[in-house]
């Protein structure tokens, strides 16, 4: 992995430093780009929000090979870890690989290791176009994400996505925030929660809603027809000032109390941060820029390195913390930073 950070290094050289904690402090302010919004409150925030949970260490018990395995959304999932959907390439990361080489390498090393791919949506067209091939080139088995577009782009896409043997299509509800799409002159709408129902209703397959951060907002998702939903600030890129998600997961899971899947990414960078996250309430977390990162730095081989990393850490996590299964993470293995 160090030479994998090297080689990305090099590679996103004027649009992402790699650094060594990727905390939004150095790129604060870059967007379009990898930054945070203004401040980056909230892109720090996230990572912030991670760090005020500890992990409460037990060594007296018999769990010596726990199972990193789960299933949600009908996924078999060798650790509870989806690639969230990063696009554009050529112009956020600094385009040195193609956006072609770059999602067909983080899908295809999240097929191989057993976990699940998101393919993203966006301006120029060639940013779906190139997630749409690389599902294709797994047989469907990941989740394409379009962003709700007013008009007839959203079921075109959405005619696309279903033709590559997908069963689940994400929609980045919190894209009508994005500067990157206002700039172009393409921002999105927001729906309410009727029309909301009218689109889904309409996609066929299940519906993940990306951009959830309030328990009334994933009550609505639930309402509107969706079988799950990711707890999510768009890593800070859409609006400043936010809670870090780490603060917010445990009251939307609560919330909707199992009706739905419970995704959450933001600032997770580790497999301790992914037990974490699980321990709080998630199902399963979206991890985003480190896995931009490892692929632009080594392609299908770097994400395959990131994902093992993933694994080893999240293993060493729950034997130290007594977890015989990813069932076991739960309040009890944590601790917040007050003690409490």
């Amino acid at each position: 992995m160090q030479e994998v950070r090297k080689a990305a290094h090099e590679r996103m050289k004027g649009f992402c430093r790699v650094c060594r904690e990727c905390d939004g402090r150095a790129c604060a302010g870059e967007v379009p780009g990898m930054g945070g919004l203004g401040t980056a409150a909230s892109f720090k925030g996230n990572v912030e929000a991670l760090a005020d949970y500890k992990l409460r260490m037990r060594t007296i018990h018999d769990v010596s090979a726990p199972s990193t395995s789960t299933s949600v959304l009908g996924y078999a999932l060798s650790i509870p870890v989806f690639a969230a959907p990063i696009g554009g390439v050529s112009f956020n990361m600094g385009g040195q690989i193609t956006e072609e080489e770059y999602i067909l390498s983080k899908v295809k090393a999240c097929d191989a290791n057993g976990i699940v791919g998101c393919t993203g949506d966006g301006v120029p067209p060639f940013i779906s176009e190139a997630g749409f091939a690389a599902l294709t080139a797994v047989n469907g088995n990941g989740i394409p994400f379009i962003k709700p577009w007013e008009g007839d782009e959203f079921f075109e896409k959405i005619e696309k996505a279903a033709a590559t043997g997908c069963t689940t299509f994400g929609i980045d509800i919190d894209a009508i925030g994005l500067i990157t799409l206002a700039k172009m002159g393409r921002p999105v709408a927001p729906r309410g929660v009727e029309r909301l129902r009218a689109l889904i209703e309409q996609i066929p397959g299940q519906v993940l809603l990306k951009g959830v951060m309030t328990a009334e907002d994933a009550q609505a998702a639930a309402e509107a027809g969706a079988a799950g939903i990711v707890v999510s600030n768009h890593g800070g890129r859409v609006l400043d000032h936010t809670p870090g998600t780490a603060h917010v997961i445990s009251d939307i899971a609560d919330a909707v109390n199992g009706e739905i899947a419970v995704l959450v990414d933001g600032g997770i960078r580790t497999g301790a941060d992914v037990l974490k996250m699980i321990a709080l309430g998630a199902d399963a977390v979206m991890i985003g820029r480190p896995f931009s990162i490892a692929t632009v730095g080594g392609l299908e081989e770097g994400a395959s390195k990131y994902i093992q990393q993933l694994t080893g850490e999240l293993t060493s996590a729950m034997v130290l913390t007594g977890c015989e299964s990813i069932e076991d993470a739960n309040a009890d293995i944590i601790t917040d930073v007050l003690g409490q």
